[in-house]
């Protein structure tokens, strides 16, 4: 088995390695991307990956929506608080998780200074645009 990132085994198992792992490009240059091998794995229909930041958020992400069936979010340590239409703030932290369903306009208005977090999208690939703020 190739122990270089996500490999595939001889059953047809996906396994990334914590101490191989494979860094990927995202949508926020201040954050790092670990690809969990998920994409290949499905075909494109999930994608998984570990987001973590050593540095809190400056500013606000602003406002957009994800192209996408959903999104689940768990955090793996530190906060992330997002904004809803209708002024709705939630903070997920340690242990929580959200669903935010495909076309849901959302903000990133703070973050700890440091955190980590699993997010999975379904499909793998899922566009960003900026919107504007909703009622």
């Amino acid at each position: 088995m190739n122990m270089d990132g996500p490999s595939k085994t001889a059953n047809g198992h996906v396994v990334a390695f914590a101490d191989k792992p494979v860094m990927v490009p995202g949508r926020r240059d201040f954050l790092q991307y670990r690809e969990l091998g998920v994409t290949k794995a499905s075909n494109g229909r999930i994608r998984a990956q570990v987001t973590s930041a050593s540095q809190g958020l400056s500013e606000e992400t602003g406002w957009h929506v994800h192209h996408c069936e959903g999104q689940f979010v768990y955090m793996l340590s530190g906060w992330v608080d997002l904004e809803f239409a209708g002024g709705e703030v939630i903070r997920i932290k340690d242990g929580d998780s959200i669903f935010i369903p495909g076309e849901t306009p959302h903000n990133e208005i703070g973050t700890s200074e440091a955190f980590e977090l699993l997010e999975v999208s379904v499909p793998a690939d899922m566009g960003t645009t900026p919107c504007e703020k909703p009622a």
